[in-house]
């Protein structure tokens, strides 16, 4: 047995027979050495590395942080997010398949070294850096607290307990988050579900504070139960847990991806409208009112939206922006720290810039105030009808428009356009001068205030959607669709026979954007992302289903499908079956 198998040994010895001992420990009464709400502060705004340590290595492939699409991380990537404004950093790291055989679980050396690396980089950076055990939360500790607990809690404790001695002589820039969004299936519920998160969080807290170096003084970060805080029961479990261990150097954790419908665009939430936003401040002042309040500081280790896991063109443009603008300023105001979640999507680790610069635009100035927004950030012109003036509600936000430009060219108030209060209208005498005979986004008119970032109009010239029939199987179907230089908002399924809901999730007509359907622009074409899966799986054999595609000019056009085993076919034109007899 090797020393490092003999402190492990001991320390889940230790552990075990003193589940709750952090509950019961008396802490020491001295001032503590740095003020740990000053410290999560000094967080603001975070990072997230993921989709890069957080993968699982196979037989063929060892080490491998390129295997979910990423470049191997390099010093200057992590100077790059310094660079951009971030503060922090969070390390998502997967043990799983990196880990040796009972009882040791000893890390594999090789990976461990690179990781050390990278959080070198990170602190030599002036990044604050937060490692965590991530996705092994679903992989083992999900299924194993309820169904092989002994090896499931020895198997944690052992991985903390090499991470604790391995780092104990890092400075406390470094911070341990117990576990990623704990959940544990084959509980019983919440409660014991709850007592299986408490019991390796004291575990976690006893491991790491019976350590030596900066141990005793590292900040720790605990989550509620699945990061969740829509439940003040998840709230109040971990503020119980917390305000327990009597111990000022512990920071409370969250994670947030919007409300649910519009976060994936279902149900007819394609905007950012009210719910969306009654959601975000009714779960930040939950945990601002009982954690922010009495000194525990609040990190969002991860946020954004859902629709993201699909295609971050999932959320249309303008409303992403609106959520991001909206969420990170209230985050700010609430002294609520936020992490991005990026894994690749927003910055790009090979061309170390922003895959959209608007949005990243848009959080750095939510970093610092408000940016103004509008209804919508586009404008639709109908080739070969007339063009009338267009108005557009402002959200200014407390700001002023201070000029409108087109492609860089000062526009002339109330020659141009016209501000009254939050409304602006753009003369038809503009507009006609941006009718073009090719279809498609043909200008920019920028916005910019004096305050915050520019808000864009984009200007689309546009013909009559086109679609034609279409016949194909389950796993390849599409439809064609000439979308003439429209934009698809969403689609709607419903039974021709009594207008009932078709589809997945059918407690709605409006289906998931990128999930059960999905354009292609390049191609004209609907998609059906794995139909035979998805859409196609829950629709009835032979019954007609109406489909209703929604386009942001504000078209509509509808097609009809017939499913038949395999085989789908679809048409223009709806068709009823009387006695046996087709109808049109």
């Amino acid at each position: 047995m090797n020393k490092l198998f003999l402190s492990v040994l001991l320390l889940i010895g230790l552990a075990m027979p003193n589940i709750g001992l952090a509950a019961e420990t008396v802490k020491p009464k001295e001032k503590p050495v740095y003020d740990i709400m000053r410290y999560a502060s000094e967080m603001q705004p975070g990072w997230n590395l993921g989709n890069t340590f957080d993968g699982f290595d196979t037989g063929e492939v060892v080490l491998d942080e390129t295997a979910w699409g990423n470049p191997l991380v390099t010093r200057e990537l992590i100077t790059k997010i310094k660079d951009q404004g971030f503060n922090s950093i969070r390390i998502p790291i997967t043990f799983d398949t990196r880990l040796g055989e009972a009882p040791e679980y000893t890390i594999n050396p090789e990976f461990l070294s690179r990781v050390d690396q990278v959080v070198n980089w990170a602190l030599d950076a002036k990044l604050k850096v937060m490692i965590n055990i991530h996705h092994d939360s679903w992989s083992w500790v999900a299924n194993g607290m309820a169904w092989d607990h002994d090896y499931t809690f020895s198997k944690f404790n052992a991985i903390w307990a090499q991470l604790s001695q391995h780092y104990k002589d890092y400075s406390t820039d470094l911070m341990f988050e117990s576990l990623n969004e704990p959940q544990f299936w084959g509980s019983g519920g919440d409660v014991e579900s709850q007592e299986f998160l408490n019991e390796l969080n004291d575990s976690f807290y006893t491991i790491v504070r019976d350590s030596d170096g900066l141990n005793k003084i590292r900040p720790l970060v605990i989550p509620t139960l699945n990061t969740n805080f829509e439940k003040q029961e998840n709230v109040n479990n971990l503020y119980n847990w917390i305000t327990k261990t009597n111990d000022p150097y512990i920071i409370s954790t969250v994670h947030y991806y919007g409300f649910w419908p519009f976060s994936v665009n279902i149900g007819g939430y394609y905007t950012f409208e009210e719910n969306s936003m009654k959601h975000i401040t009714e779960n930040f002042d939950r945990v601002y009112d009982k954690f922010t309040t009495k000194g525990i500081p609040v990190v969002i280790g991860e946020f954004g939206l859902l629709g993201f896991d699909q295609n971050t063109g999932t959320i249309q443009q303008g409303e992403k922006l609106k959520f991001f603008e909206y969420m990170i300023n209230y985050a700010e105001e609430k002294g609520i720290i936020h992490m991005l979640w990026d894994n690749g999507q927003h910055f790009n680790r090979t061309t170390l810039e922003w895959n959209d610069p608007q949005l990243y635009n848009i959080m750095a100035a939510s970093w610092k105030g408000r940016s103004s927004t509008a209804e919508t950030d586009f404008i639709f012109l109908k080739q070969d009808e007339k063009i009338t003036d267009v108005t557009r509600s402002l959200n200014l936000n407390g700001n002023k428009l201070v000029s409108l430009r087109l492609e860089g060219k000062k526009l002339v108030a109330k020659k141009d356009y016209v501000l009254n209060g939050n409304s602006l209208t753009l003369k038809a005498s503009l507009l006609s001068q941006l009718v073009s005979n090719e279809t498609g986004k043909t200008s920019v008119l920028t916005a910019t205030f004096n305050k915050g970032a520019d808000w864009y109009f984009n200007i689309y010239n546009f013909e009559m959607p086109l679609i034609k029939d279409s016949t194909g199987t389950t796993s390849n179907f599409t439809i064609p669709l000439q979308y003439n230089g429209d934009l698809l908002k969403t689609m709607e399924a419903k039974y021709v026979d009594d207008g009932s809901n078709a589809g997945p999730q059918n407690w709605t007509s409006f289906k998931e954007f990128g999930y059960a359907f999905g354009p292609n622009y390049q191609d004209n074409l609907v998609t059906f992302p794995n139909g035979n899966e998805r859409f196609f799986k829950e629709l009835n054999d032979k019954r007609e289903v109406e489909l209703t595609f929604h386009f942001w000019s504000g078209e509509t056009v509808k097609y009809f499908i017939t499913k038949d085993g395999d085989t789908v076919i679809g048409t223009t034109v709806k068709t009823q079956k009387l006695d046996g007899a087709a109808v049109f």
